[in-house]
């Protein structure tokens, strides 16, 4: 297995404590170089010593020696700057396209190594080291923590600054935007996205007076008022939303991408536009509040908005039910900053080289209680029990990018198994 070649390269794994050149000619890594990812040579500007020479340059990896020709290396002038050849199985000298003799080293995988790479990757778990991950130390975890938190916002910051561009830098219409996603929770968040991006901000701004205008952009935009309906509050939404439909001539969504199977029904997307809707009577400039206020309650109020009266009874148009009052509750909302409020913060902290709203979106994340799912747990059942938003969100990036891609290699808790465990 070549990666796994290049994995022991890369962190000195072999065993071989006096590596030579198959000649028997001694060989002193100074430097593995750095992998890379692109075409070429595995390792760009390493440094070795032979024979008292130190060389710089560029290091390939094969299983087999005769790999080389069969990848048509000597005939590729990218790969004359190989200093060496590291293998596995020495079956055929090698030459650059102008006939030189590269030397070459053979390593072997120390056979504990071998054997904790194996169990890694053949578990059939979605967390392969669930048994061993207690022993990691607590200084080595909370670095690797920090960096997979880094990672998931660094994702999320590059999607934000397409978007920025695809809106010629129009920040508002971003928060828009990603906010809308967001509001659809998972199960609907691809609808809701949609629906914000047919529908631009600025008619929701210049209806911001008139709460019932803005039900009437959403939910006719979404495609949610076209069932014939005697509803007198569906009726009136109707009538608004056929209004700013020719006014700002928009074509709306099909309503059947907005699903309500398996939804709780506060999870309906009436409610779930409904609440929206509520954030945006009551809060003017609300990106400009987030970039401003530094408090976190005051942030959590932004959110804490009463839906119009309707509401209180009702979770979709077709039927009453008992009264109750559909607020964003605590555990929607620090959805909404953890996936929303703290991205964008961070984004624009990197956009506007200002870190200090990327500390801003750090410090809120740990502030913000842990998340409860399934991924949080199989963590807790592990021994990892996070104490804030901070924990959770790297988490989640440690299970979805490296747990389930089983880029085990690729990991530190990994890693440190790997080199370290001895069953």
């Amino acid at each position: 297995m070549e990666r796994l070649l290049q994995y022991v390269w890369k962190y000195r794994l072999y065993s071989n404590t006096d590596l030579c050149t198959v000649d028997g000619i001694p060989v002193t890594v100074l430097d593995p170089g750095i992998q890379n990812t692109d075409a070429g040579p595995d390792f760009f500007n390493a440094k070795i010593r032979i024979e008292g020479n130190v060389w710089a340059g560029n290091v390939e990896i094969h299983l087999k020696a005769s790999d080389w020709y069969k990848h048509n290396h000597h005939h590729d002038l990218s790969y004359n700057s190989v200093i060496l050849h590291i293998v596995e199985d020495n079956d055929s000298q090698i030459c650059r396209t102008n006939g030189d003799v590269i030397p070459q080293a053979i390593i072997r995988v120390p056979p504990e190594v071998k054997e904790n790479i194996e169990w890694l990757l053949s578990r059939d778990s979605a967390l392969s080291c669930a048994d061993r991950i207690h022993d990691i130390d607590s200084l080595h975890l909370s670095s690797w923590i920090s960096a997979l938190l880094t990672e998931r916002l660094e994702r999320k910051t590059d999607d934000i600054l397409s978007l920025l561009a695809r809106y010629n830098g129009d920040w508002n219409e971003v928060f828009y935007i990603t906010l809308t996603r967001n509001f659809g929770f998972g199960t609907n968040s691809d609808a809701f996205e949609w629906l914000a991006r047919s529908l631009p901000f600025k008619y929701i701004q210049k209806q911001r007076g008139n709460s019932v205008q803005i039900e009437a952009l959403l939910f006719g935009q979404a495609g949610l008022l076209f069932e014939e309906n005697d509803d007198p509050y569906c009726q009136l939404l109707q009538r608004e939303y056929r209004f700013l439909q020719k006014k700002y001539d928009l074509k709306p969504l099909d309503g059947f991408l907005f699903k309500k199977l398996r939804n709780r029904p506060v999870n309906f997307p009436h409610i779930r536009l409904a609440q929206l809707a509520a954030v945006w009577i009551n809060n003017d400039a609300l990106f400009s509040k987030i970039l401003e206020d530094n408090q976190l309650d005051t942030l959590k109020n932004s959110f804490n908005v009463s839906l119009s009266e309707y509401w209180d009874t009702h979770y979709h148009f077709q039927n009453s039910s008992s009264q109750r009052k559909k607020t964003i509750g605590l555990n929607a909302t620090s959805v909404v900053l953890i996936n929303t409020v703290v991205p964008i913060l961070f984004a624009y902290g990197k956009k506007k080289q200002q870190p200090g709203y990327c500390t801003k979106a750090l410090e809120m994340l740990e502030h913000i209680p842990p998340e409860q799912n399934s991924i949080v747990k199989s963590f807790s059942d592990a021994g990892i029990v996070a104490k804030s938003a901070y924990d959770t969100q790297a988490l989640i990036q440690l299970r979805r990018e490296y747990c389930e891609k089983k880029k085990c290699l690729y990991c530190r808790i990994g890693f440190h198994l790997i080199k370290h465990y001895n069953k």
